[in-house]
């Protein structure tokens, strides 16, 4: 949220030439520091005690640094990261208002950076307030461009400016936005529809005017869903999903390394396994019938680049392990690639961290790791739907 969720940011101060703070990792015993910190540079949108107990917990997905004089916090900065992503996120930044006008916040951004390239992101991005103009200048100076306009962001319903910065060598290819959409974000509204939400991402692609609601979402989870799973209800059916999305009117095919019914190895429930097997099996029949391809082999990362490059958006099976921790198939949305890095809109958003949809929209995944994680279960399974554009009639 950077801004301490709101608040203004360090300007680009000249430095005074007085001795410079020490900086180091915040620890448990700054919480009481922190949070008078923020009470001081913020009038409003400020983190609370609570978010910052939190973020101390957890360095592995966060960075919380302080700068410090004679035992006094003089300024912090957050920096948290995805698991799994090339993605960091300049989450907040504040320096005592006392101690403005000796390049603190310039140092902080630096340190920022220096800490998520030390974890081997290739982007940070940020937001800031339209009227926060000394941060906005910071940022222009050190390279961050402005690539979308957030309405009714922060507390006082003020917009926020999203900037980037790649931390690594520039990108050989102009900007994701100068080159093609990028479809909107739909977060899942439950915790078994990520394959509807990436569905309707790859859809409103090609259809900008189709309307992204949960009535879309379940109906085309009744659509496309195995029906049963490990635990409660079911997940999505690459088949199922090209069927329902080619009733919709899309162009698509599907590849999965397997004929065999699909997600069956962690269910042990006779029954539930033969409601699976009939439902998928009757995806397939579908899928004859409608003429949607159905390849019985992986989709490379040279045919997936193509794809991309060609306008296409593919729907990837990936395993949830490797970037939330969780033993379960999940849909994401690739829309792009660059760079040896794959983009993707994920649906799913992390509750216990109170992510919003700046988290998991548009995350870079380098392509070895994004090989790693669309593999799936003791089986190995790979899956793809690839959206090629609306059929003509």
């Amino acid at each position: 949220m950077a801004e301490g969720t709101g608040g203004e940011h360090p300007a680009l101060e000249p430095d005074r030439g007085d001795a410079p703070p020490s900086l180091r990792r915040a620890e448990p015993a700054d919480l009481d520091a922190l949070v008078a910190l923020e009470d001081r540079a913020f009038d409003g949108d400020r983190l609370s005690r609570r978010s910052f107990k939190r973020f101390l917990e957890r360095s592995r997905t966060s960075d919380l640094l302080v700068l410090e004089e004679d035992g006094v916090l003089l300024g912090y900065v957050l920096v948290v990261y995805r698991s799994g992503t090339a993605l960091a996120r300049l989450y907040s930044i504040a320096v005592d208002p006392s101690s403005k006008g000796r390049g603190l916040g310039a140092r902080l951004l630096s340190e920022a950076e220096s800490a998520a390239f030390a974890r081997d992101c290739a982007v940070m991005r940020l937001e800031s307030r339209p009227d926060n103009t000394p941060a906005i200048a910071l940022y222009k100076s050190r390279g961050y461009r402005q690539f979308d306009v957030v309405p009714d962001y922060y507390e006082d319903h003020a917009a926020a400016l999203r900037f980037h910065k790649w931390l690594a060598t520039e990108p050989p290819r102009p900007d994701l936005r100068t080159r093609r959409r990028v479809p909107p974000y739909y977060p899942q509204s439950t915790e078994f529809t990520c394959g509807p939400a990436a569905m309707m991402m790859g859809m409103a692609a090609f259809d900008p005017g189709l309307a992204l609601d949960r009535r879309l979402e379940l109906r085309l989870w009744r659509e496309a869903t195995t029906i049963f799973m490990t635990a409660g209800l079911g997940g999505c059916d690459p088949v199922g999903m090209a069927t329902a999305l080619a009733r919709h009117g899309f162009d698509v095919e599907a590849y999965v390394n397997s004929t065999e019914p699909l997600f069956l190895d962690s269910v042990r429930d006779p029954e539930k396994r033969a409601v699976m097997t009939v439902a998928q099996e009757d995806f397939r029949d579908q899928a004859k019938t409608l003429g949607v391809a159905i390849h019985n082999r992986p989709l490379s990362r040279a045919e997936l680049r193509y794809r991309l490059d060609t306008g296409a958006v593919v729907l990837v099976l990936l395993s949830q392990y490797r970037m939330l921790r969780a033993r379960a198939p999940h849909w994401v949305t690739a829309f792009a690639h660059e760079g040896q890095r794959i983009f993707i809109h994920d649906p799913w958003l992390e509750p216990d961290d109170h992510e919003t949809p700046m988290a998991a929209a548009a995350l870079p995944i380098p392509e070895d790791e994004f090989d790693r994680m669309a593999c799936y279960g003791k089986s190995r399974l790979r899956a793809a739907v690839v959206i090629k554009g609306t059929i003509r009639k």
